[in-house]
């Protein structure tokens, strides 16, 4: 996929990639949008075609996109609320994407903000749920920073290091992405594990 996009990504250059990007975390239509793909491609691009990207330059301004993106999409959420999952389907909206997001939410609070980096389709409706739900701004802030470093790095410097040493850096990606989620969820689990035991 990440060869895929390369030509959609030399064309889009810098500001084509910072608002697909802004897009992609802010706005509910931007779930179709290959969020994890275009960030590897864009750290492929800037090893292959340094004259045309610098990674220096790439990575500042994609973490921008991605915290100005989840900011706007916290705000969509302040503001519509919970009328938000009474509204109905349509080719840019799914309402289904909406719920899977708040039931992560309810399961791993704040930290849902930077997990959902690194997860499809609740990447896009997380911030929008926080908003809704009334999470402080001070706290959401800190998550999204947080985890638009996290992801904006982490994905962008897989294609950059890696994407010419490894035949298929899209299964990296994958194994990347799979040890950031365990990692992530095993003080959660580790607690959970704790409360049953007790209890019993």
């Amino acid at each position: 996929m990440h060869l895929d996009l390369m030509p959609y990504v030399l064309a889009v250059s810098y500001i084509g990639l910072f608002l697909i990007v802004y897009a992609e975390t802010g706005l509910l239509i931007g779930f179709f949008l290959p969020g994890d793909s275009l960030l590897i491609t864009a750290g492929l691009a800037a090893q292959r075609f340094p004259e045309q990207f610098s990674i220096t330059i790439l990575i500042p301004l994609l973490i921008v996109a991605a915290i100005a993106g989840d900011a706007t999409g916290y705000a969509i959420g302040r503001q519509a609320g919970r009328r938000l999952f009474q509204r109905e389907e349509s080719r840019f909206f799914k309402r289904r994407h909406l719920l899977r997001a708040q039931e992560f939410y309810e399961r791993h609070g704040g930290k849902t903000i930077v997990l959902a980096r690194f997860l499809a389709f609740v990447r896009t409706f997380a911030p929008t749920v926080a908003g809704a739900v009334g999470m402080p701004y001070g706290q959401f802030a800190i998550y999204n920073v947080v985890g638009a470093i996290a992801w904006v790095v982490s994905m962008t410097l897989l294609g950059y290091v890696v994407g010419e040493a490894v035949p298929n850096p899209d299964v990296v990606f994958l194994v990347v992405i799979g040890v950031v989620v365990l990692v992530s969820l095993a003080p959660a689990a580790w607690h959970f594990w704790r409360e049953r035991r007790a209890a019993r």
